[in-house]
């Protein structure tokens, strides 16, 4: 129970610092720095003109880039009732500018100002900065000319490690996956494939079009956050939902199978949503879709199933060893994907907003009672019914943070991999809530039958109808 506990703990850590962020832009907006840009400014149409170079800006966080501007073209009626010039971002918490004052005495004359300026990155993200100038009598007014300016994170080796040890970790634990595949139980679930089919139907019908509604609901603006949710919707059941069907008593050979069904049948479902509901998130953000590095990723999964398919045939007893370490590697590989994730990507807890948290909530939560209630529609029993549950509502996580990570450039990348992080925080909550409540109720069964003396049973110390008649 380890990674639950540790989940907990992230959690409330994310409640914390979206506490601070709140205060921190709570503070920031009342000190009066400008959020939005030109949305507070007159429609006063300048005559002055604003020259940036470089034209655009790409810098990394935490470093400061230069630029030059060059201003041109003010009057004597611009310059009078003691105004004040300034160059200004219009998000100053993604990028600042340093002593961006423009002195007067420098365009009184001839109405030009030359001069560079420092600009700091202070997070990831996308700002433009602008010239203000701002009356005595507090008329303001923008220069029509912004510079854009992108923060991005700078690659580090720590990213390189991380990226590198889960792939091949995530390759191991396949190859696995593929000695443990029972193949007679499969052909058994076959005949009989009610369960596989709920299943199938959650997790490529139900969950996609969950993720697809969220996503416009929560981020009606923003089309990287909704690509977010969506390709965590889209993805295959994660192999963390075989752990948790074993904790709580659920059907494993079902849920094996199910995660089998489920990771080859992504090869076709996730480019099929992704290249038609997906599209429509495409297009309207203008982003491009990643048919190539889909692919790759798709055979980078079907590889590692297939030779542990092999190594089941041709050698039993490597394929038993690798079955017995099945679980503790996949245990081994949730809590190092968690721990390592945190510290590698903990700016990523500053972007954590409600929405962002209520959709890491929504789309495992809604999924498990969605798969539970169709489970027992179709008259399934409870550990069936378990099975399908947990396989719905708990989706692979990684998958969804890779192909963003191939889809959108930088720095949307990293902004938008918040959302399967928040997604894979929250999913443990309501299974660990599950698995305490079982354990709860086991104790005060047993406690219960310790009450009973010996040689007697609850039948026994049960009322009969005679002793009830008055």
């Amino acid at each position: 129970m380890t990674c639950p506990l540790l989940s907990f703990v992230v959690f409330l850590a994310v409640v914390l610092l979206h506490l601070v962020a709140y205060c921190k832009a709570a503070l920031v907006d009342s000190s009066g720095i400008v959020v939005g840009g030109a949305g507070r400014f007159k429609d006063d149409d300048p005559l002055w003109t604003a020259r940036y170079d470089p034209a655009t800006l790409l810098i990394h966080m935490n470093t400061v880039g230069n630029i030059s501007l060059r201003l041109e073209g003010f009057t004597t009626a611009d310059l009078q009732d003691q105004p004040n010039i300034q160059l200004k971002s219009e998000r100053s918490h993604v990028a600042t500018v340093l002593e961006g004052a423009i002195p007067i005495a420098e365009i009184r004359n001839n109405g030009i100002f030359e001069g560079e300026f420092n600009v700091t990155g202070s997070f990831l993200g996308s700002a433009n900065l602008y010239v203000e100038l701002r009356t005595k009598d507090n008329r303001t007014v923008a220069s029509k000319e912004k510079l854009p300016v992108t923060v991005i994170r700078e690659e580090r080796v720590i990213d390189k490690v991380f990226t590198i040890s889960v792939a091949v970790l995530v390759s191991i634990l396949y190859i696995n996956f593929g000695a443990a595949l029972d193949i007679p139980t499969l052909k058994v679930i076959a005949r009989k494939p009610i369960g596989p089919v709920i299943g199938f139907l959650a997790q490529f019908l139900f969950m996609p079009l969950l993720s697809y509604g969220l996503g416009h609901v929560l981020f009606p603006d923003s089309y990287e956050m909704q690509l977010g949710l969506f390709f965590t919707g889209v993805s295959p059941a994660g192999g963390a939902s075989n752990i948790w069907t074993v904790v709580l008593g659920g059907n494993l050979n079902l849920s094996l199978a199910m995660t089998t069904i489920s990771t080859f049948a992504a090869f076709g479902m996730m480019p099929l949503w992704i290249f038609t509901l997906g599209k429509t998130i495409f297009n309207k953000g203008n982003l491009g879709v990643p048919y190539r590095n889909i692919a790759s990723f798709a055979i980078g999964l079907v590889v590692p199933l297939g030779i542990g398919l092999l190594i089941q045939r041709y050698s039993p007893r490597t394929s038993r060893i690798l079955v017995r370490i099945l679980k503790p590697m996949a245990a081994i590989l949730i809590l190092f994907i968690v721990i390592f994730a945190i510290v590698t990507n903990l700016y990523l807890f500053e972007l954590f907003s409600w929405q962002i948290i209520v959709a890491g909530l929504g789309l495992p939560w809604i999924g498990y009672v969605f798969g539970y209630i169709a489970s027992k529609v179709a008259r399934l029993p409870t550990t069936d019914a378990l099975a399908i549950s947990v396989e719905t509502g708990i989706q692979n996580t990684g998958i969804a943070i890779f192909l963003l990570r191939f889809a959108l450039p930088q720095p949307e990348a990293d902004l938008t991999t918040v959302v399967p992080v928040s997604a894979a925080i929250m999913t443990p909550f309501p299974l660990m809530a599950l698995y305490l409540v079982m354990k709860l109720r086991e104790r005060y069964s047993v406690r219960k039958d310790e009450l009973i003396p010996k040689g007697q049973s609850r039948h026994a110390l049960a009322p009969t109808a005679e002793d009830e008649t008055p």
